[in-house]
């Protein structure tokens, strides 16, 4: 199995641990560290990339052309989108909807994902191309995972922010993708001297780098 999707599994598992915490069900009506987002439905959007990842294994790519990472965030509206803007609230809905049920179901439907991808993953051919029907567009199978490692880590820190605990410690075969694909699109979006400015020189430091 190769290394994005072993570190994507490794994501995940932490992502369903932290989602079964005591901590985020005692703050589950709690508004979370995210605009707009309460604990539960950060919660429930944290889990919702498991269910992406199911939907992208039950697609056929066959006749899609795959388009880059680079491509993928440039075109995706949400990247760029204020909070007001209709993707935004139609994903701070989303995640309320997939928690409605409660922690206890939302962990329970997560760990059976989980279990089913770590039975499924390894089975898929390199270089498999699907078609992300939310997006439009096709990707290979290993940079769809890619961004959902990127959600993945991203949202467990907003969510062990959110309930007081410390943010789970990855692995670097997972964190390691990450900060260089933020990297990528933080060079894309804001141009090399500024990322270079900011890692060395705080001085010249423009007032951000972030990469959505």
């Amino acid at each position: 199995m190769g290394e994005i999707r072993q570190s994507y599994l490794i994501a995940a598992t932490s992502a369903v641990s932290l989602l079964g915490a005591p901590a985020v069900a005692a703050a589950w009506d709690k508004p979370s560290a995210l605009t707009e987002f309460s604990v539960a439905g950060l919660a429930g959007h944290l889990a919702h990339q498991l269910v992406r990842v199911r939907d992208v294994l039950g697609s056929d790519g066959t006749g899609h052309r795959p388009i880059t990472l680079l491509e993928h965030y440039s075109r995706s509206p949400w990247v760029e989108a204020g909070l007001d803007h209709e993707i935004n609230v139609g994903i701070r809905r989303g995640g309320e909807a997939a928690a409605a049920d409660g922690p206890a179901a939302l962990v329970e439907r997560a760990r059976e994902l989980l279990g089913a991808q770590t039975a499924a993953l390894p089975a898929e051919p390199a270089g498999r191309v699907v078609f992300v029907k939310a997006s439009g567009w096709a990707l290979t199978l290993d940079d769809f995972l890619l961004t959902r490692l990127v959600e993945l880590v991203v949202h467990a820190d907003d969510l062990a922010a959110s309930v007081g605990i410390e943010t789970p410690a990855l692995p670097e075969q997972v964190i390691g993708p990450v900060v260089e694909l933020l990297a990528r699109l933080a060079v894309h979006r804001h141009g090399p001297t500024a990322v270079i400015r900011t890692l060395s020189r705080a001085e010249r430091a423009p007032a951000t780098i972030s990469a959505f």
